[in-house]
């Protein structure tokens, strides 16, 4: 039922609004603005009727009164007995939904009481998905257009709902942990705790504790009851983020809980419902540890119900340039600089190299760029030394000295490299790019290089 809050000291009017709305509406009454506040900052009202006959004020107080109101998104119908165009048309500006004359229709305010209530409800479901997509989009490694990243987005959203395991593979530094908070965020229990648990960093004694919780005098030093991470987590999501450093022993107990779906804290039999979402994450190859005898076989087919491969930044190296700029704009702002963009040879240097650390290492180098940049761009000398790659000595004659710049001598010996790669694969343009370990798009990019330099030539 819609929740009606009127406001006005009329106490004629209060009861006949009452009376005849009172069968549709969960109608409140009120005289006092403080109280109208309160209520709709605690969300207590879907709709405010607002008596202006009945206020004191002026048209100016009135709109400036109406403003303040505007904070709580509450939509607002106005009684008024001035209907004078000027009047309407202030009133809409300042956020009223719609206007009526004193004493009201009751059949038109029914309308629009309607229409109000449905129009804030519309608003509100797109705020919501907006929010959605934002907390999907705002993840700042997962950045990124190429499609092995429309992959991700797709199994991303195609998972968030549901309460199947999720396993999340890949490198260090792919983004693994955001790509879990995106799931939740996307979820139901988006509202409910994100908790996130590193197995790796928690000694093997520990482990078991910290996931199930204890109770007084389970262990030594235990002095009093806990929460596991496992019940912190409640209605939420637990991410166990690097599983595949957990030891056998643990392994056992964490079946245990995934098909029992209940655990109980260290020191007692009491069972406790398992109510939070379970995710993965790992960068070592669970499958290959299997077969080692490191991983067991059935917690491996019990976490790889759903599995999210994230490519390595490598892979797709056309996101690096995005990526560059989104940290770049994200650092700029937190430091404070006036750095707008990276210059076009400092960006061949990124998007050249390896990054073995993926996004991590890029955001570090990004971040370090920006507070050693002194100008509006960042240039070669504002990456690490480790970033600029060096043609091999034996490819220079003694003594010889070029006049060109590192950036230029880069870019020749790279296009060298890929027509020598071409002419050992016999100009398969795949074959080439594999020999180079690179993708094709660069490879093309390195050759429209060489052909640039042809022509000016």
């Amino acid at each position: 039922m819609t929740r009606l809050l009127i406001q006005s000291g009329n106490r004629s009017l209060q009861g006949v609004l009452a009376l005849t709305l009172g069968d549709d509406y969960e109608v409140r009454v009120e005289a006092d603005k403080e109280k109208v506040k309160q209520a709709l900052s605690k969300r207590q009202a879907d709709v405010l009727i607002l008596d202006l006959v009945d206020n004191n004020d002026t048209l100016k107080g009135a709109l400036n009164y109406i403003s303040e109101l505007q904070v709580y998104k509450t939509p607002i119908l106005a009684m008024t007995d001035d209907d004078s165009r000027s009047t309407a048309m202030a009133l809409v500006e300042h956020g009223v939904y719609d206007y009526f004359r004193t004493p009201p229709h009751l059949l038109e305010l029914k309308l629009v009481i309607r229409r109000a209530y449905e129009q804030a409800q519309l608003r509100r479901s797109l705020e919501e998905v907006s929010k959605k997509l934002h907390d999907l989009t705002s993840c700042d490694q997962l950045t990124g257009s190429t499609a092995q990243m429309q992959v991700v987005y797709d199994l991303i959203r195609r998972v968030s709902n549901l309460s199947a395991f999720v396993l999340i593979q890949g490198e260090s530094g792919t983004g693994k942990g955001l790509v879990a908070r995106a799931i939740h965020n996307l979820s139901k229990r988006a509202e409910a705790p994100f908790v996130t648990v590193s197995c790796g960093a928690i000694p093997e004694t520990l482990i078991e504790a910290e996931l199930f919780g204890s109770e007084k005098g389970a262990y030594t030093g235990s002095f009093r009851p806990r929460e596991g991470y496992l019940e912190q987590a409640a209605e939420g999501t637990i991410l166990l983020d690097e599983i595949g450093e957990l030891g056998l022993p643990t392994q056992v107990k964490l079946l245990r809980l995934l098909q029992e779906k209940e655990f109980c804290r260290l020191g007692s039999s009491k069972p406790i419902p398992l109510r939070a979402r379970v995710l993965f994450a790992t960068h070592r190859n669970l499958a290959e540890m299997v077969k080692e005898g490191l991983f067991r076989q059935d917690l491996y087919f019990r976490v790889n119900v759903l599995t999210i491969e994230l490519p390595a930044l490598r892979e797709r190296p056309e996101d690096i340039t995005s990526l560059a700029n989104h940290f770049l704009g994200q650092y700029a702002k937190t430091y404070q600089k006036p750095v707008q963009g990276i210059h076009p040879a400092a960006m061949e240097i990124l998007v050249g190299h390896e990054w073995p650390g993926n996004v991590r290492e890029l955001e570090n180098v990004i971040q370090r760029a920006v507070i050693l940049s002194e100008g509006q761009f960042i240039g070669t000398s504002d990456l690490p030394e480790t970033l600029h790659a060096r043609i091999p000595e034996e490819e220079q004659e003694p003594g010889d000295v070029s006049e060109s710049s590192l950036e230029e001598q880069l870019k020749d010996y790279k296009v060298k490299l890929v027509n020598q790669a071409l002419q050992a694969s016999n100009g398969n343009k795949t074959v080439a790019a594999r020999r180079l370990s690179i993708t094709r798009a660069y490879l093309y990019r390195l050759l429209r290089l060489g052909e640039t330099d042809s022509r000016v030539a």
